[in-house]
């Protein structure tokens, strides 16, 4: 087993996941099979009870986890798709650990950090590697040196390193050096004294990923060389870029993958990039630009809907158009005339997913402006819910129509809990999960976007749309279009409307960047499809 260990160090938010799914992409690029596993030091067991605000968006996987963002940073730079042993947490860690002390499994020992915990961390790593058939496992630590959550992680790591013995084990250590002051001078002193913290617990950096807003010189790189004990050519620059997806090519032009080989006995060989700089040539095409209004109700974070931000990314590169998103907070929209006349001019409509009662009544009023106008809309999750309550409303003449997660007490119920949930009284893992099968009706615009009748697509929610509306929901133009195998509401769509598609799962993470999902690429060529048409020429007034 090869394993390459990302940490941080100075403050959190570096980039270690864009470092860790690029290294990744070095080796790939390479034809060296690879996993990356990612260890968040928090106490929760996963990410699905965590707010938006504090942790970005809950990244869905196959299986049903409920992971950190950073494992879709993985999926879409890998082209692979992980599972739950991926994401470790100290929850997971430590309830594995109790579990076995309750079973007896320790023979009546003290269980202790030492030898116990870091020795779960050890077997879990291990497992992953194994189940994988990965070549080389990536280990990415959140948070950053010194954190007191981490300690049991970092010594865990430091144990594996000398148990798999020299050639085995990399460290790259995610650092930031500021540029401070009017004349913007260069600061290493934060890299120099993380470094020490991370050598104070027994690990030596193999490479320093250095991170700033301008590249480094080589004097700054022979001064962190010198004070962190690494060779000058193992200090590696990665300033801001314009996008994420250059990050692979920005290290490979300072040859860390073939550092990285070298140090791990892997073989070296070109690397592959072709599609990579295909997508990325596409990117910076600067064509048509659109405007998409995103509403929401977690808009002053954009990483509560990363999964989104990146699919348009993707269509870009597809495309070779420039999409902007303007960011809507839903709760804003009713008491905001101006702002929901804004939302109407967009060239397309997004409304995400979220739960609760709040920006609900903003999500309805957008989806009626994108119904009503012509404007090219995708609703996701709670978007989809509440597209078929504006419908409901304002079609279907039912001015009480509401989901039962707002209003339980509804005389029309057009979106409810499922049956399933009303026993459910933990929040943990409890909702409809994971990867579900869907069958889509021959003929229908949902059916032609895929190019196929059965899809699979990721799921997270409690709440469906009721049966019993369908067909006056049918009657009047919105067909459902999608279900499950066990019949439940999975795609609307609109009669005689450009592009109005609602759906009950997340198709944004299965977005990657050489395969954008067919639903975003639909909405932005329906968004430029409705941009070409040219208005309408007022008729001359005649003059008296």
């Amino acid at each position: 087993m090869k394993v390459i260990v990302v940490s941080g160090g100075v403050i959190s938010g570096l980039g270690k996941g864009i470092t860790t799914s690029s290294l990744g992409r070095l080796l790939k690029a390479r034809n060296i099979r690879v996993t990356i596993v990612k260890i968040d030091p928090y106490l929760n067991v996963d990410a699905g009870t965590m707010n938006p605000y504090q942790h970005g968006e809950v990244f869905v996987l196959d299986d049903g986890t409920e992971a950190d963002l950073d494992l879709g940073n993985y999926e879409r730079f890998l082209g692979q798709n992980l599972h739950g042993a991926h994401n470790l947490t100290t929850g997971k860690i430590y309830r594995a650990v109790i579990e076995k002390e309750r079973r007896g499994d320790y023979l009546g020992n003290t269980v202790q950090i030492i030898p116990h915990v870091t020795g779960e961390i050890k077997r879990m790593i291990r497992d992953v590697a194994e189940s994988s058939g990965a070549q080389v496992v990536l280990v990415e630590v959140g948070g950053t040196v010194g954190d007191i959550e981490s300690m049991p992680f970092l010594e865990a790591l430091r144990e594996m390193s000398y148990e798999l013995g020299e050639g085995h084990m990399a460290f790259v250590h995610t650092t930031l050096v500021p540029f401070i002051g009017p004349a913007a001078e260069a600061k290493t002193k934060p890299t120099q004294h993380s470094v020490r913290e991370l050598r104070a617990i027994g690990i030596r950096p193999t490479l320093i990923v250095a991170r700033g807003t301008a590249p480094l010189t080589p004097d700054l790189k022979a001064k962190i060389s010198l004070f962190c004990d690494v060779p000058p050519e193992a200090v590696i620059s990665v300033p801001d870029q314009s996008t994420v997806y250059d990050v692979p090519l920005v290290l490979e032009a300072q040859g860390v993958g073939t550092i990285l080989t070298k140090l791990l006995g892997l073989p070296d060989c070109e690397p592959e990039y072709g599609a990579w700089r295909e997508f990325l040539a596409t990117y910076r095409r600067g064509g048509t630009e659109i405007r998409v209004a995103v509403v929401g109700k977690y808009t002053e974070l954009m990483d509560a809907y990363l999964s989104h931000v990146e699919a348009f990314h993707h269509v870009q590169g597809h495309l070779g158009c420039q999409i902007h998103l303007d960011w809507y907070d839903a709760e804003d929209l009713p008491r905001t005339p101006t702002a929901l006349a804004r939302v109407a001019s967009a060239d397309a409509i997004l409304v995400p997913g979220g739960f609760g009662t709040r920006g609900v009544e903003g999500k309805i009023a957008a989806i009626r402006m994108a119904r009503e106008q012509g404007v090219p809309f995708l609703g996701v999750c709670y978007g989809f819910q509440v597209a078929a309550v504006e419908f409901a409303r304002n079609v279907l003449h039912l001015p009480n129509a509401n989901t039962t997660e707002v209003d339980p007490t509804t005389e029309d119920p057009v979106v409810s809990l499922l049956e399933e949930q009303k026993g459910v009284a933990t929040m943990g893992a409890t909702m409809r999960l994971g990867t579900q099968r869907i069958s889509l009706d021959p003929g229908s615009q949902a059916a032609q976007i895929y190019g196929k009748t059965e899809i699979w697509e990721r799921h997270r929610h409690r709440y469906e749309i009721h049966p019993k509306y369908l067909d006056r929901f049918r009657a009047h133009g919105l067909k459902a279009t999608g279900l499950s195998v066990d019949g439940r509401v999975e795609v609307l769509e609109l009669e005689g409307h450009p592009f109005f598609v609602g759906v009950q799962y997340h198709p944004e993470f299965l977005s990657r960047p050489e395969a954008p999902h067919p639903l975003y690429l639909e909405l932005v060529q329906a968004a430029l499809a409705r941009k070409e048409v040219p208005s309408p020429v007022p008729t001359a007034t005649p003059i008296p």
